[in-house]
């Protein structure tokens, strides 16, 4: 396990004032807008999300028969898209997914009938080498800890095993990012107060901006996965935006 230690951002006042209240900042949250993450992300992809998802997965070679740990599946958007790869033509690939939010796992389970674990990403109460693919999809900026991260989830893999890590990159781009931001901080809350239910929806979209401008560039993403022992590690870029980290397990 590494000794080194990096946040994937600074800690963000007013939401929390250290990393363990981070932790239980996240979870409430989650766990008080899972009703309505489902509707919301459909929103801000613009009903591409479930596509490109596939692809994505695809691209870093998940196919028919294979075993699936999502990390941070969340209500298992990422999941669905693994699960339908997995079992296509009925091969007998499984996925399991793992949240320290148990309302967001509940909406997994209802919707995929996938086994869950309720854990974060730095610490995965299953055993080495399990699996033959570890996913997270747009959560990498919600861990307390990105080398303990990647080497937890690099050790449930097998040998050869692959890792696919898909996030929202901060875009180079002065214009790209004033309308990215406007789009976290002004559209997409406006959108959770017409067709969300949860009072905190809005707040939840904020926040993921803060994440995004302040998150740790690419290069120090693709170095702790370097550190976690990981290798052929590579990110490429979709619009300027959709970073997508791939790596092999050693």
């Amino acid at each position: 396990m590494t000794q080194t230690s990096l946040p994937p951002h600074p800690i963000l006042d007013p939401y929390y004032r250290d990393s363990t209240e981070k932790r239980e900042y996240l979870r409430e949250i989650f766990d008080e807008t899972a009703q309505d993450y489902d509707r919301m992300e459909s929103i801000a992809s613009f009903g591409s999300g479930r596509w490109y998802r596939g692809q994505a997965l695809r691209r870093a070679g998940l196919g028919p028969g294979m075993s699936v740990l999502d990390v941070a599946t969340g209500t298992g958007l990422l999941a669905r898209e693994a699960l339908a790869i997995v079992q296509a033509n009925g091969a007998p690939g499984t996925v399991v997914g793992v949240d320290p939010s148990t309302a967001m796992l509940q909406h997994a389970r209802d919707g995929l009938q996938i086994p869950t674990i309720v854990a974060s990403a730095e610490a995965i109460p299953v055993e080495s080498g399990r699996f033959d693919f570890v996913s997270m999809g747009y959560a990498l900026r919600h861990v307390s800890d990105l080398d303990a991260a990647f080497s937890e989830m690099a050790r449930t893999l097998r040998p050869g095993g692959r890792m696919c890590v898909l996030e929202v990159s901060r875009p180079a781009s002065a214009l790209k990012r004033l309308v990215l931001k406007a789009h976290f901080k002004v559209v997409f809350p406006i959108a959770a107060r017409v067709v969300g239910r949860a009072p905190r929806t809005s707040e939840l979209w904020k926040y993921y901006w803060e994440t995004i401008e302040r998150c740790v560039s690419p290069e120090s993403v693709l170095d702790a996965m370097t550190r976690a022992g990981l290798a052929e590690v590579r990110r490429s870029v979709s619009l300027g935006l959709f970073s997508e980290y791939t790596a092999t397990r050693r």
